[in-house]
């Protein structure tokens, strides 16, 4: 069912159906839509229109009770075309500028960035970190720690750093490390992570020298792991998970168990993420029930957008039951990761 084929009165009803829903989390009636909203149109009229958008399959039709909830068909209409235009309030506004404008810290920013979403939305916030995957090597620096054990200190051009310990098999003198790490930048600058576990053992292979090889042969095994993206999962933020709870949705134990643990689970989350923001038609993704591609995430939405840091991104959003304030908090999504790439950008 496509939003073009609905008549007026079949949009204003199912909007309005869905705004009462949203504001009370019972089942709407006739009676109820006639009190509210003045549409002109008898209880009765009401009652057969709603009855053509359950036929539909854009409202349901609870067993005990009369009136009628959305359904995540419903969601979609709604957000896709009868909602109000997403704006910030000039209130929430204010509360984001002045705290993000508060932390230098990359880690600190995003963890904050979280609370703030949470706190503006009344949802789980999630914030995950940048991604490295398509970054460009900036430069590799190599630092002694002890006679066999040396520090990777990898710089991206976005302005963010990994580090990694290694542990080499033969002494490690520090005029070999300053060679190797000439030789290193010289190769692999400028070069993806991708690109550079691709090809890093032909861009290699013609440093003979014994001194070198122990070093060496330590950074073909582990080239995966040093320039592979894990700590956008290890450094998700994630805040918020009591606001969520106390939603009605949330007062069966069961379904509060359900939330604790995909929280404590959060990789299930950003798989997720992951898997919208790739189907989004944009930097926003928004995706109602079912539309999650994930069975345990079949009774949330999720809204989401990509903030930047150079040329890294990552994905800021929320997750919440079905029936939320849809509006509002897009709005508070898209400003928030906004005004967090502008923040990212002018600490770089």
């Amino acid at each position: 069912m496509t939003e073009y084929q609905l008549k007026d009165r079949e949009k204003a009803i199912l909007r309005f159906v869905i705004h009462q829903f949203i504001l009370t989390a019972n089942p709407v009636g006739s009676r109820n839509v006639s009190k509210k909203y003045d549409l002109g149109l008898s209880p009765a009229s009401i009652r057969n229109v709603m009855a053509d958008l359950e036929e539909m399959g854009l409202l349901d039709h609870p067993h005990t009770s009369a009136g009628r909830v959305p359904t995540d068909k419903g969601y979609r209409v709604y957000v896709d075309s009868l909602m109000d235009p997403p704006v910030i309030d000039i209130s929430a506004k204010k509360i984001v500028d002045e705290n993000l404008t508060l932390q230098n810290e990359t880690e600190e920013l995003l963890k904050i960035t979280s609370a703030i979403l949470s706190d503006l939305t009344n949802q789980l916030a999630l914030v995950t970190y940048p991604r490295f995957e398509q970054a460009e090597l900036e430069k590799i620096q190599l630092v002694k720690l002890t006679s066999k054990r040396i520090l990777v200190v990898v710089s991206v051009k976005s302005g963010l750093i990994k580090t990694i310990t290694l542990e080499v098999d033969a002494e490690v003198k520090e005029e070999q490390l300053s060679s190797i790490q000439q030789i290193l930048n010289e190769r692999l600058c400028g070069l993806k992570f991708s690109e550079i576990r691709a090809t890093f053992q032909e861009r290699v292979k013609d440093i003979s020298s014994e001194k070198y090889r122990p070093i060496i042969r330590v950074f073909l095994d582990s080239v995966d792991k040093i320039f592979t993206d894990t700590k956008s999962v290890d450094k998700t933020f994630i805040a918020g998970t009591k606001k969520m709870l106390t939603h009605p949705e949330f007062f069966d134990h069961e379904k509060f168990q359900s939330v604790i643990e995909l929280v404590e689970n959060k990789d299930i989350i950003i798989h997720v993420l992951d898997k919208n923001k790739e189907e989004a038609k944009s930097d926003l993704a928004i995706s109602i029930g079912q539309e999650n591609k994930d069975e345990k995430l079949s009774d949330y939405s999720m809204i989401s957008k990509e903030y930047k840091i150079g040329d890294l991104t990552g994905t800021l959003g929320i997750m919440g039951p079905k029936r939320m304030d849809y509006s509002k908090i897009i709005a508070a999504v898209v400003y928030i990761a906004e005004q967090l790439t502008e923040e990212l950008t002018k600490q770089r």
